[in-house]
């Protein structure tokens, strides 16, 4: 039977496999949507950490330290977490699984941090998150290109809309502004590349292991790998003490970040990608701009011009035609009554 343009329009943005029910879909997109602008707030959290105050600037504070501390209060949660499951569920977990998963977590959770949080010294909170989800379409690329996917006509529409609101919002609007706007929207866009490569490749991982055990691991790995590289910057600096020798404001935003924007964001990203699939969460992902926005005017005072505002309508407008696409599906595709 021919395949008419509406139906292929409905269908996810890459691949074909059969979708969830439609509550679990539902249920997804919420998770994604939280999950998202949870994530959102962490470069708020970062810029008041960077905030000249309490004898303390951006040039005292380095990335790597910042990282460990979030990693210190969040990695026992991890593991606490981990035992739990496996002690609940009683499954073995094959060691290339575990691996992998340690691997991915590497990548994603350390090096795409790392180049965050450096990036986050030379531009604004609000351009940050603007060039950080542009990963979605890396998502698409490189899952058309490696993964066997296709690009669907009304997910390329959805798309090309959400992404002509943030190319308003970054050309027109004054948000483009900081210490070195090169340099940290280069970094920016490095850790976006990987970390599409990162949704693709966690997606088939979830499907073996669970969205919960998956985080664990990955966590787990990204946190040795941080606290690796920090013990070693610091040992070649002037020592572990003193490279932790804080003022109590930087132990406090780094246990919100543990919290507020690691632990919880990372288990609800995750389960919605067991649910709705990659490419849904990246596009839903952009919701975390619009947050950081908000979050940006009103916490750290940044600029937000008459053009970011029309940028911010004409993203929500891509963003609601993507979902309304999504959710026709799993109603045209309903099996008939036997």
């Amino acid at each position: 039977m021919r395949t008419t343009w509406r139906e292929t329009a409905v269908q996810p943005l890459i691949g074909g496999s059969s979708p969830e029910p439609l509550h679990k879909a539902k249920a997804g997109y919420v998770f994604a949507a939280l999950g998202a602008m949870l994530f959102s707030m962490k470069a708020i959290l970062v810029k008041v950490a960077y905030l000249p105050t309490g004898g303390l600037n951006a040039n005292d504070l380095d990335a790597i330290t910042l990282m460990a501390l979030r990693m210190g209060f969040a990695l026992p949660i991890y593991i606490g977490i981990l035992i739990f499951s496996l002690r609940k569920d009683g499954a073995a977990i094959p060691f290339k699984h575990i691996l992998q998963a340690a691997l991915l977590g590497v990548m994603g959770y350390y090096v795409c941090t790392f180049l965050d949080f450096s990036g986050l010294k030379y531009i604004t909170a609000q351009l940050e998150r603007l060039l950080l989800f542009t990963y979605p379409v890396f998502v698409v690329i490189l899952g058309a290109l490696f993964f066997g996917g296709r690009i669907t006509k009304g997910g390329i529409a959805a798309i090309i809309l959400a992404y002509s609101g943030l190319g308003v919002v970054f050309l027109g609007g004054d948000i483009a502004t900081g210490l070195n706007v090169p340099l940290g929207s280069a970094l920016l866009l490095c850790a976006a590349v990987l970390f599409g490569l990162f949704q693709l490749l966690a997606k088939r991982l979830i499907d073996k292991v669970g969205s919960k055990i998956f985080t664990c691991l990955a966590m787990i790995g990204a946190g040795a790998a941080i606290l690796t590289h920090f013990v070693i910057y610091s040992l070649s600096q002037e020592g572990v003490v003193e490279a932790l020798n804080l003022p109590p404001r930087i132990y406090f935003l780094g246990a919100a970040i543990a919290f507020f924007s690691t632990i919880l964001p990372s288990f609800l990203i995750n389960v919605a990608m067991g649910r709705i699939g990659a490419q849904t969460v990246a596009v839903m992902g952009m919701i975390g701009p619009l947050a950081t926005i908000v979050a940006a005017i009103v916490v750290l005072g940044e600029p937000f011009s008459f053009w970011d505002g029309v940028g911010t309508v004409v993203t929500l407008s891509g963003i609601s035609l993507y979902m309304w696409l999504n959710q026709r599906k799993p109603k045209r595709d309903k099996p008939l009554s036997t």
